[in-house]
């Protein structure tokens, strides 16, 4: 029974991550949202096509996929598994269904295994984990935009301050490795975004662009 928990806990929220909120509120605009500004399904690119509204909407509900993946699926199931309430069961959970839904959101099923960078969705993982780490991250990601206006370089930055944030919590050592990892991943889905930054021809939120629309795997 807890391997099948396990099973069902990974699979539910892998399935619950890779909802493509993004496409289907550009669909519901009329909008394929991979076929336009950066060509990301993530909440940046929605913002720059379809507003703020349409934008605070997808990075919300994106976020609460990650949230509910770690606070209500990985408990649900490690009761019904009858696996035990301690903390350290209770915390591979989560950390199975955080990692499960922010690996759905960057490869979705419903889209070729291809979606967002899952920065919302890993900020919603982190409130059902490890809140305070979030907050700290968060401040360094408004920091970093508010001097550079670049949303990929603020979540560059935040991403990898993240495993050091966990670490200076006093967090156990599996949780600093798998968020170090998750930062990993979320750097490498932006590896576009540093080869644009390093050039110079990555696009300021706020600034009018001056050069050709940028290529596709922009930020989310």
């Amino acid at each position: 029974m807890p391997t099948v928990s396990y099973i069902l806990t990974l699979l539910i929220a892998y399935l619950l991550g890779s909802i493509p909120t993004g496409f289907l509120v550009g669909k519901a605009r009329g909008v394929d949202v991979r076929t336009a500004g950066s060509g990301n399904i993530g909440a940046t690119n929605v913002f720059r096509i379809l507003g703020k509204t349409a934008g605070a909407f997808v990075l919300l509900a994106d976020a609460a996929k990650g949230w509910v993946a770690v606070y209500v699926v990985a408990r649900f199931f490690a009761s019904w598994g009858s696996v035990g309430t301690g903390s350290q069961t209770i915390e591979w959970f989560k950390l199975s269904a955080g990692v499960a839904a922010i690996l759905g959101h960057n490869y979705t099923c419903w889209l070729r295994f291809k979606g967002g960078k899952g920065i919302a969705t890993s900020a919603g993982v982190l409130v059902g984990l490890v809140p305070a780490a979030l907050l700290i991250v968060l401040v360094i990601w408004v920091v970093v935009f508010a001097l550079s206006r670049y949303v990929s370089l603020a979540s560059i930055c935040a991403a990898f301050a993240l495993p050091f944030a966990v670490w200076l919590l006093g967090r156990s050592l599996t949780l600093i490795v798998v968020t170090g990892a998750l930062a990993a991943l979320a750097i490498y889905k932006h590896k576009a975004n540093i080869k644009r930054l390093i050039k110079g021809t990555e696009n300021r939120i706020g600034l009018k662009k001056a050069t050709q629309p940028e290529s596709p795997k922009a930020t989310a």
